[in-house]
């Protein structure tokens, strides 16, 4: 079985866990419908990743507020008008030239939601949360994302105490892009760090 077969397997099987506890659930009125469509529909249009990027977009082109993000994460949205509702302190880490950094949460999977919406099924899986720490270089190619030897790998484990961002690098060819445009570019996985933000005339995706 190759790698995404086992993804999409282990995908299957884990939505129709998922549907079968949240029928169960409603059934019992433990639970509504409507409240769980609610709750899904937010964090995927209103919470999703495109907060984050607005932090990432604006940190590419003001020293001061990419100091503030490194300094103090939750200041920095803040000041974006963004609540993180996050109970955990939140970290981003800044990658360079010589330093890529790249999130998991090894005991479960703690995630900062407020700021990157829903996390990817990949995140949660025992596979990425064991090797990611073991062999991270491995993994990042498996995700398509080849580093130069030269380049330091480092691992953030999140847990719920700490939460972990990446600060991607700004992409070549971006200058006279506007916030807005920038935004574009910045992807979920660039902010978790299995991969980088989309080139300028491509269109981000999670």
């Amino acid at each position: 079985m190759s790698h995404r077969d086992h993804h999409d397997h282990t995908h299957s099987e884990q939505a129709l866990r998922t549907e079968a506890l949240e029928s169960l659930l409603v059934e019992k009125g433990v639970l509504q419908a409507a409240l769980i469509d609610a709750v899904v529909s937010r964090y995927e249009h209103d919470v999703g990743p495109m907060l984050g990027a607005r932090a990432v977009a604006r940190a590419w082109v003001d020293a001061e507020f990419k100091q503030l993000l490194l300094r103090d994460a939750k200041g920095a949205f803040r000041e974006l008008g963004i609540e993180t509702v996050e109970d955990a302190r939140v970290v981003v880490a800044e990658n360079t030239p010589q330093v890529h950094n790249v999130v998991v949460c090894t005991l479960c999977s703690c995630y900062p939601w407020a700021v990157l919406g829903l996390p990817p099924t990949w995140y949660k899986e025992p596979a990425y949360r064991s090797r990611v720490v073991r062999e991270p270089r491995a993994v990042l190619r498996e995700f398509g994302l080849g580093l130069p030897e030269s380049t330091e790998v480092r691992v953030w484990d999140s847990s719920a105490e700490v939460r972990y961002l990446v600060l991607p690098q700004r992409p070549n060819g971006s200058q006279g892009l506007s916030q807005e445009e920038l935004a574009g570019l910045v992807t979920r996985d660039s902010m978790i760090g299995t991969a980088l933000p989309a080139a300028p005339g491509e269109q981000a995706g999670a």
